[in-house]
């Protein structure tokens, strides 16, 4: 064995390690997630008294009378609003539920999740150095990026003040799950890519494709929430008593309105990128095969989630498709890019099934 070759196998060996590192590191933030939600779980007292506290502390509205008097005015309520038509609700307090010790687990838990993807980073990079190549050769080298890269979103999202900490405990069980899934079953040892994948489109198709599939995953996991949270608020507008789980979970999260809209608009950013992914492949596929298009099964089941995208976009504009029906083809929608990833490459045989 020459010292190069010893060398990429000894990377390949540190890049798995540190795959499996990352897992330890994602379960313990999975354990900060789950005592986030447990503290975060008070009586309805508790949850009173800490929105009396919230107001009672904000700042008063004050305006002065004629004679020179003052009179303090009612704290407006912020609400988020969403389609003509639907409910006006607050967002919840978060998976905290305003509690100092949920908030703390829940920091520590973004804290964890931060080292699990630098980890996770590191040994995805580590395996483009055993490789000498992007990463994204086969099934498990797809997998470990995908997962590193859906974490990299939400940090990012997170960095950028937004309110999506809510999403943490699913994130980190799907990203869990997936590492699993690649350790187990996907693993593939490090070697060079197959004549048709050796282009610099990989780095274009294959990164887009990534990318578009974290994005993507993102909106699932707030249209999935969207029709807990829906069912959730329609029951107290009829005036029902929803369940212990409802109390104490579904009352944390934000509105329906806000997990629509967000789910909304990151699959409305995304698709013209899916867009670019489905032609860079078929301009890849002309240079390898010759020909743009050859009805390979991963072709077809790219534009059929191209298509049913397009139709969940289109419905979110469409009156009478607002709401529920939206966000059950836009869980569909996701369905189809896990068939496309999952199901194709293992169930259905084409020209793609090297990956």
């Amino acid at each position: 064995m020459t010292l190069a070759a010893a060398t990429n196998e000894n990377l390949a060996m540190i890049s798995d390690v540190l795959i499996k590192s990352a897992m330890a590191v994602y379960t313990l933030a999975f354990l900060a997630h789950i005592a986030e939600w447990t503290f975060g779980s008070r009586s309805k007292v508790g949850r009173t008294a800490a929105a009396l506290t919230s107001e009672s502390t904000a700042p008063a509205v004050q305006v002065k009378q004629a004679g020179g008097g003052t009179a303090v005015l009612e704290r407006p309520k912020v609400v988020t609003r969403s389609a003509a038509g639907s409910r006006d609700v607050a967002d919840g307090p978060g998976a905290h539920g305003g509690t100092e010790k949920g908030d703390l687990y829940g920091r520590i838990a973004v804290s964890l999740t931060v080292l699990g993807f630098l980890v996770a980073a590191s040994g995805v990079v580590t395996r483009a150095l055993s490789v000498q190549r992007a990463p994204w050769g086969n099934m498990y080298e797809f997998s470990i990026t995908f997962s590193t890269v859906a974490v990299g979103v939400y940090l990012g999202l997170l960095a950028a003040k937004k309110n999506v900490r809510w999403m943490g405990l699913v994130l980190v069980t799907t990203v869990l799950l997936d590492l699993g899934i690649a350790t187990t079953w996907l693993y593939t040892a490090s070697d060079q890519l197959v004549p048709a994948l050796d282009s610099y489109w990989l780095y274009i198709h294959v990164s887009t494709a990534i990318f578009c599939g974290a994005i993507f995953y993102m909106g699932a996991v707030g249209t999935l929430l969207y029709l807990f949270r829906d069912s959730y608020e329609a029951k107290l507008a009829r005036g029902g008593e929803p369940g212990s789980f409802a109390r104490s979970v579904l009352s944390r999260l934000p509105s329906a309105a806000t997990l629509d809209k967000f789910a909304y608009r990151v699959n409305a950013a995304v698709f013209p990128l899916w867009t670019f992914t489905i032609i860079a492949g078929a301009i890849w596929a002309g240079e390898a095969w010759g020909r743009y298009w050859n009805w390979d099964p991963k072709e077809v089941w790219s534009f059929v989630t191209w298509a049913v995208y397009a139709c969940y976009l289109h419905a979110r504009a469409t009156a009478g498709w607002k709401g529920r029906k939206a966000a059950y083809l836009g869980l569909f929608a996701f369905v189809t890019w896990l068939w496309n990833y999952y199901g194709v490459n293992m169930v259905l045989s084409g020209l793609h099934s090297y990956a």
